[in-house]
């Protein structure tokens, strides 16, 4: 047991575990952008309350979403450590060596990386915490459930009216969108998944997913404000 616990505390364990976190974060963003989808339906909220509902009450996937919270925040306390070990071992604020063509996004990945961690904590707050431990949300009917539920739909409208949450919102976007540029393939190359043919497809998958993803999340807000207020 103390060899694994010393694996998992070492420089290498370190960078597995942040790897591993990522990995599955990045697939959670895929499955949090389909669920979001809903909100496009033009149905007044009824296929995304019913969804939301769902996500909330489901016991399996409230297993799985406190399995998420300490994912995210152990990926945001690694990073953050392998940053001021980094620093204190090499003086810069963030180490990444001596090679002169190392991205903007590489070299600030702990500053991103808190910055979409405070972006999240507003997420949570906007939608998050009023549905699952307020009762500020009205009770609204949705065909196919036999009890009412929180009317989000309606939440989420009222927060994308105001120009200054969707511009907080664009710029948490543009911020994950920098830190995947990096995030996606330095987590395959932390794993050892170096092959001179494969790599760069990893690279330019990397690259599309973090341009393609914010994006679809940022056109949400703005067909919110521009189209339907």
């Amino acid at each position: 047991m103390k060899w694994l616990i010393n694996f998992f505390t070492s420089s290498i364990g370190r960078k597995l575990i942040m790897s591993l976190t990522g990995l599955f974060l990045i697939v959670f963003l895929i499955v949090h952008l389909l669920g979001n989808f809903q909100l496009l339906a033009n149905d007044g909220g009824v296929s995304f309350n019913g969804y939301a509902h769902f996500m909330t009450t489901n016991p399996l996937i409230q297993s799985a979403s406190w399995g998420l919270y300490f994912f995210i925040l152990l990926h945001a306390f690694l990073g953050l450590v392998i940053w001021w070990k980094n620093r204190a071992a090499k003086g810069s604020t963030y180490a990444v060596g001596s090679n002169a063509n190392v991205t903007w996004a590489s070299k600030n990945m702990a500053l991103l990386g808190t910055l979409v961690l405070a972006f999240l904590f507003i997420h949570m707050g906007d939608f998050w915490f009023k549905m699952k431990w307020t009762d500020q949300l009205a009770m609204v009917n949705v065909s196919g459930l036999d009890v009412p539920v929180k009317d989000l739909y309606s939440q989420v409208s009222y927060t994308f009216s105001n120009p200054w949450m969707v511009i907080a919102y664009l710029i948490g976007l543009a911020t994950l969108a920098f830190h995947l540029w990096h995030g996606f393939q330095s987590a395959f190359q932390s794993l050892g998944l170096n092959h001179k043919k494969y790599t760069p497809i990893i690279k330019a998958l990397g690259k599309i997913f973090s341009i393609v993803v914010p994006l679809a999340f940022a056109y949400i807000p703005l067909y919110y404000f521009f189209v339907l207020k």
